[in-house]
């Protein structure tokens, strides 16, 4: 694929509530795809609703640019998240945010997370007869934040993948969304050869570390209350103080390139696999151009050496 996408959530949902503008990230948007993007990525909780509503709106005109990216599957409460796998929801779900997204197919809809009360099976393959309905092009399934069973051993993503082959069954999976950063590079080890070995396409999410790998977050600076940054033991004041020796190696990088920090994280991430696609948020302009510039910078064998050699992340559960 060899490009940045654009992950649409911080837009109206999470980060920094306060600071988002929809006549903003209207314009963000198009800027992304005025310098290239692609991939947009959404989902029917974030919001809720709001952002599909705000793609939509950003799109009008433009859809014809755009790959397309929307989840299913959850369900927001006042104070709590559900999954919702039940095959009727899903056929409800899709139609909802088609009209939100004012599109007559969606490219890739992909399931936000299993729901523990319905097999993976009926889900999947209720979301496999969208795409023989002509509402879906093609299916993935979103593990950001999925941990392997609670098995003596067991790796992160050992519970993904065993989810992953069981739906392959019915259905091609043609993307999976997992976290992968230079300070979270655990779907290396078992998630992306999986992956690379069957075809399928990788969305990495927070590839930027929330933002910590731009290298424009102060130790101690805070956050919003619903920011949850706020919350994430790698926020810490003293947790991002210590991981300062992370950003400070990606701008020594960039230094050599003429790029920022945050380009050079989007560059190793790229450098992971052509069916890797980093799908940074962002809700300005300025970023979104800058981010999608990382598909330009080509890293060399000494980069990527000392990318390899930065300390390990920390946080304040280690």
């Amino acid at each position: 694929m060899g490009a940045v996408g654009l992950g649409c959530m911080p837009m109206s949902w999470a980060y920094s509530t306060s600071q988002q503008r929809g006549d903003r990230s209207v314009r963000t948007v198009h800027a992304a795809l005025d310098a290239g993007v692609q991939l947009l990525d959404t989902a029917d909780m974030y919001g809720p609703f709001t952002n599909e509503l705000l793609v939509g709106r950003a799109l009008k005109g433009r859809r014809s640019e755009a790959f397309l990216s929307t989840k299913c599957g959850l369900l927001v409460g006042d104070q709590h998240i559900v999954a919702n796998g039940r095959p009727g929801y899903v056929r409800r779900a899709c139609d909802a945010s088609l009209r939100r997204l004012q599109t007559d197919v969606i490219d890739l809809y992909q399931l936000h997370r299993a729901d523990p009360e319905v097999p993976v099976e009926e889900t999947w393959g209720a979301m496999a007869d969208l795409v023989t309905a002509g509402k879906v092009r093609a299916l993935g399934l979103c593990a950001v934040g999925a941990r392997a069973g609670r098995r003596p051993g067991a790796r992160m993503h050992d519970g993904t993948i065993r989810q992953l082959e069981r739906m392959q069954q019915v259905f091609p999976v043609s993307a999976v969304q997992a976290e992968l950063s230079v300070w979270s590079p655990q779907a290396l080890e078992d998630l992306l050869p999986w992956c690379s070995a069957r075809g399928v396409g990788v969305l990495a999410a927070m590839p930027l570390g929330s933002g910590y790998l731009t290298g424009t977050l102060k130790p101690g600076q805070g956050f919003e209350p619903d920011d949850p940054r706020a919350r994430h033991p790698r926020f810490t004041g003293e947790m991002m103080a210590a991981n300062q020796p992370v950003v400070a190696g990606l701008r020594r990088i960039a230094e050599r390139h003429g790029a920022t920090p945050a380009q050079v994280a989007l560059a190793w991430v790229l450098r992971q696999g052509r069916h890797v696609v980093p799908v940074p948020g962002t809700k300005r302009e300025l970023w979104a151009v800058e981010n999608a510039g990382a598909a330009g910078l080509v890293l060399t064998d000494r980069d990527l050496g000392e990318i390899a050699g930065l300390p390990r992340a920390r946080g304040s559960w280690d």
